[in-house]
C-alpha cells in the first residue's frame, strides 16, 4: 500500500496509528490471529448455506491485501478521523468502500483488543469500582466535549436541565 511506504520515521508513524512499530507489530500478530478465525467461521457458514462458488482467498484481491495494511487503515481511521472522501482518497479506494471495509475491520479489532484485555472500560457502576480499576493512580484527568441539546418544552424537565449558561451564537 502506498501509504506505508510514505512513512518516514517512528514519530510520523505514531502520529497516524497512535502506536510505535513495535507496538504496531505485536498487535498485528494477534489481530492475524482473530481475523484469521472470523474469515474462517464466515467461510465455514456460507459453506454450509451453500452460498460459496470459489475456495477461500480466490476471486479478486482487494486493496488492502495484507493484514498489516487492513490493520493499518482501521487504526488510522481511528487515529486521525478523516470524513469517508478523504480516508478513502488516502488508500486509493471509493467512500463505499472504506466505508464496508472499516465496518467490516472494526469488530475484528475490538474483538483483538478484547482478548488481550486491553478494550478500555466505557461504564462504570460506582467509584469504587473505578477505584478498584485505577489502583495506585491517584488524579485522572477526563477530556471532554460539552455538546449542545435541545431543552424539552415542559417547564419541570427544562428547569432540570439547565446548565447556566446563556444563550450559544451559531
Amino acid at each position: 500500500m502506498a501509504i506505508l511506504f510514505m512513512i518516514r520515521d517512528e514519530r510520523q508513524f505514531k502520529a497516524l496509528t497512535g502506536l510505535s512499530r513495535e507496538q504496531f507489530e505485536k498487535l498485528r500478530k494477534f489481530f492475524a490471529g482473530v481475523y484469521e478465525e472470523i474469515l474462517q467461521k464466515a467461510y465455514e457458514e456460507a459453506v454450509g448455506r451453500g452460498e460459496r462458488k470459489r475456495k477461500r482467498g480466490g476471486g479478486r484481491k482487494g486493496t488492502l491485501p495484507t493484514v498489516g495494511e487492513k490493520l493499518f487503515f482501521v487504526l488510522y481511521y481511528l487515529k486521525v478521523y478523516p470524513t469517508f472522501d478523504v480516508f478513502a482518497s488516502v488508500f486509493g479506494m471509493s467512500r463505499s468502500k472504506a466505508c464496508e471495509n472499516l465496518h467490516k475491520l472494526l469488530p475484528i479489532l475490538h474483538e483483538t483488543l478484547r482478548r488481550i484485555g486491553v478494550v478500555p472500560k466505557r461504564r462504570f457502576e460506582s467509584v469504587g469500582e473505578l477505584r478498584k480499576i485505577c489502583g495506585g493512580i491517584d488524579e485522572i484527568i477526563i477530556d471532554a466535549v460539552e455538546r449542545a441539546h435541545r431543552r424539552p418544552g415542559d417547564t419541570e424537565k427544562q428547569s432540570s436541565m439547565y446548565s447556566g449558561k446563556k444563550k450559544c451564537i451559531p
